[in-house]
């Protein structure tokens, strides 16, 4: 038992700053190790495979990322209601979620096989995929898809254990198939030539190795949040609520992926320098994202946990203290981001004019980074709180809507036609949306105590 306990976190007593950074630190480095094993990715097939390859690979990005993104939705569900039955200490409620969740999962990534598999030559014309890369795009996205069960299993099983605290177990476990990836990657990419099929096996592999350690943790976790195959099955209650929270998070991501199609086609009018400037760019940001993303699923699991446990003010001490760590991690990195661009940049092109271009956005929207972060903080605290319909609307009008109204009509000015004015969109709209959610959980935590008194 005691085993078990070293891995779970009590969110609910005891010293806030010290237990955050002890969840969110080993989520910061899964979500690094996962940006490195993706370039990995890239570099082996660019290396050793071809442009056409390279092409090939690059081109599915925004497409598994959109297909995906409504289903990661609901694992985040599945983290808000486990936390809050976790922290209530309802331990049937609990059960009930974990293996609604797990089967969801597993029926997610089964329709995701379906529609990638199916369709994926199709869905590549529409998206004009260039003519020499459609077969090995398609070959690409067909065998990655076949893994999607995998993936949908470690992450929602990721999600489950870190409602009980337990961020380090997933760590080790993308630690090992992460690694495993990028060997199956050499030997697949070099010496079998198996081009991008050879790449795409070797993530389905090791994401159906990272899912079988999250099943095996939870299979023989001793805590409330055991799995029982002969018992999975789809509770209607517990699904609804799984539903309610993570419908409105995934739609979110999708529609957020739609606008940056639209903005970075707003970019390429620019050229291929801008362009490719713009992509490192947005890969050394990449990593600050991630960094600051883990104190958003921080305050998620931290207010889901006291609000089920009744806890009011340490809720509002939670939102602070997950505030704190994003801002200074979000000042630091995006500063740091901009101080040793140049070398960073040079890492992934020689050109000096890219470098440059590179800089440009790095000193718009990386300097201001910090408030992306806290913007994402207020939106996992609402969700921590019951609320999740209110941030969607919130985050879709204001990062979304107000960026195109201002491509729309700003960006259309002659002089203001530039890509700076691009770039300064971002960080006006997160002020605007920020500002919103912070009235939206004042008000929210007000009417709530207002009930409980």
């Amino acid at each position: 038992m005691e085993q078990q306990k070293k891995y779970e976190i009590d969110m609910c007593s005891g010293p806030i700053l010290k237990k955050m950074l002890l969840f969110a630190i080993p989520l910061m480095c899964s979500s690094i190790l996962q940006l490195l094993f993706n370039a990995a990715d890239v570099v082996v097939v660019g290396r050793f495979a071809g442009d056409n390859s390279l092409a090939a690979v690059g081109s599915n990005t925004s497409l598994i990322n959109l297909l995906m993104n409504l289903f990661m939705g609901l694992s985040v569900g599945a983290n808000v209601l486990a936390a809050r039955y976790y922290g209530a200490k309802q331990n049937e409620e609990l059960k009930k979620t974990v293996h609604t969740a797990m089967l969801v999962s597993i029926y997610s990534g089964i329709l995701l096989t379906i529609v990638g598999v199916c369709f994926a030559k199709q869905i590549l014309i529409w998206m004009r995929a260039p003519e020499e890369v459609l077969d090995l795009s398609a070959l690409y996205l067909r065998i990655y898809f076949l893994g999607m069960t995998s993936t949908m299993v470690y992450n929602f099983g990721s999600a489950l254990l870190r409602a009980i605290g337990d961020t380090k177990r997933p760590l080790y476990y993308l630690m090992g198939a992460g690694v495993i990836n990028v060997i199956l990657n050499l030997i697949f990419v070099i010496y079998f030539r198996m081009d991008v099929a050879g790449v795409a096996l070797a993530t389905v592999i090791s994401e159906t190795i990272s899912a079988g350690l999250v099943l095996r943790c939870l299979i023989r976790e001793k805590s409330a949040v055991h799995l029982e195959l002969r018992e999975m099955r789809i509770d209607k209650v517990k699904f609804m609520q799984i539903l309610k929270i993570g419908l409105p998070a995934g739609f979110q991501g999708v529609v957020f992926a739609l606008s940056n199609v639209v903005i970075q086609s707003s970019i390429n009018l620019f050229g291929a320098t801008v362009v490719a400037g713009n992509s490192a760019a947005a890969n050394i940001e990449g990593f600050v994202y991630v960094a600051m993303n883990a104190f958003h699923q921080t305050a998620i699991s931290f207010i889901s946990q006291n609000f089920g446990a009744g806890n009011e003010k340490r809720i509002n001490r939670c939102a602070i203290w997950a505030e704190v760590c994003v801002t200074v991690v979000g000042i630091v990195l995006g500063n740091a981001c901009v101080i040793f661009g140049r070398p960073l940049l040079s890492i992934y092109s020689g050109s000096s004019a890219v470098i440059d271009a590179g800089m440009q956005r790095l000193r718009v929207i990386a300097r201001t980074y910090a408030l992306c972060g806290i913007m994402d903080v207020m939106v996992g605290a609402l969700r921590g709180v019951g609320y999740s319909v209110m941030p969607m609307i919130v985050s879709l009008i204001g990062a979304c809507g107000l960026r195109l109204l201002w491509l729309a009509t700003v960006f259309q000015i002659e002089q203001y036609h530039t890509v700076h004015i691009v770039y300064l969109s971002y960080p006006i709209t997160w002020i605007i949306t920020l500002s919103v959610h912070m009235i939206c959980f004042v008000l929210i935590r007000r009417k709530q105590m207002k009930k409980i008194a």
